[in-house]
């Protein structure tokens, strides 16, 4: 039971993420001509380069495919499956949402607002949209599987390296030709501040994916001054399975011996342990600080690259 539910809780999260990737594209980026990276930016210069005779569901689903299939070979049929299925429904998404969204409501969310506002909003919903997907197994693609592929062997930041990747992407808008919805060919000035918008997008996108990906997994460090830490660390050893290190200390003023607590845990879980520690000892003096990273049993794992 419970692990029918963690792949219904899987799937939905997936398909809330993938939702939230194609509202920013549909909402915000395409109606005012912007380029982000990756599959759907191609798919977009390719929409615009065919004035809307090619939709960016169709090309976003057939590139898709192609590199899906490479995915399935390096990480396996699970990721495979999880992958067509978000491929799937995003390709379905781009198609339908632009006909079920009433223009009137575009126009005044985003084609009134400007590009440099949607650029900002369109690319944190993508972003989200992205992280919430990677976090679950999925993938809403292109440069995306790329990054999964390359972060099982390197320990290296997914969003810096779909970063990295989308801008040859952007700045290749600038050779092809573009048309306006209206059939107005785009003039090069305003094909090249489109490009800097799409700069700015992947930077949000990227950003944004790095947080989601990072907020969850996130520790801190914590001392735990107290007299009543054998107490305090029985309760979070064997109650909470938390790892414990008990250091001895003196206090130089007063010159008293005793022992400190050294707790390693997850930012999610801190208002649970400071809540069972105060309740042990309200007079408890604690001192927490982030870490940059923690490597080891119950936390990350670290990759080394094979040679």
């Amino acid at each position: 039971m419970n692990s029918v539910l963690k792949i219904v809780k899987e799937y939905f999260l997936i398909t809330v993420g993938l939702l939230l990737y194609v509202l920013g594209w549909v909402i915000f980026l395409l109606p005012n001509n912007l380029i982000g990276g990756g599959v759907s930016g191609i798919s977009a210069i390719i929409q615009y380069a065919t004035n809307g005779l090619i939709p960016m569901g169709v090309s976003y689903f057939v590139i898709n495919i192609v590199l899906l299939i490479i995915a399935v070979i390096i990480l396996g049929k699970a990721f495979g499956f999880k992958s067509v299925y978000a491929i799937v429904l995003c390709s379905l998404l781009l198609n339908l949402l632009p006909k079920w969204i009433p223009e009137e409501f575009i126009t005044s969310f985003s084609v009134v607002n400007g590009p440099l506002l949607c650029t900002l909003i369109g690319g944190v919903l993508a972003g989200v949209g992205i992280g919430m997907s990677i976090s679950q197994g999925g993938s809403t693609g292109g440069t995306d599987i790329i990054a999964l592929i390359v972060c099982k062997y390197r320990n290296v930041s997914p969003g810096r390296l779909i970063l990295a990747m989308d801008v040859f992407i952007i700045l290749s808008s600038l050779l092809c030709p573009s048309y306006l919805p209206d059939g107005t060919l785009v003039p090069t000035i305003q094909k090249i501040a489109n490009a800097t918008y799409g700069l700015v997008l992947i930077t949000v996108c990227s950003t944004a994916i790095d947080m989601f990906l990072s907020g969850s997994k996130q520790s801190v460090q914590a001392f735990v001054f107290s007299k009543k830490y054998e107490e305090i660390a029985d309760k979070l050893a064997f109650q909470m399975h938390k790892g414990v290190t008990v250091l001895h200390s003196q206090g130089w003023f007063t010159k008293d011996e005793s022992n400190v607590l050294l707790i390693m845990a997850r930012k999610a879980d801190l208002g649970i342990l400071m809540s069972e520690i105060k309740t042990i000892d309200p007079d408890a003096f604690i001192s927490v600080a982030s870490v940059m990273g923690v490597y080891g049993k119950g936390f990350d794992t670290y990759k080394l690259s094979k040679k």
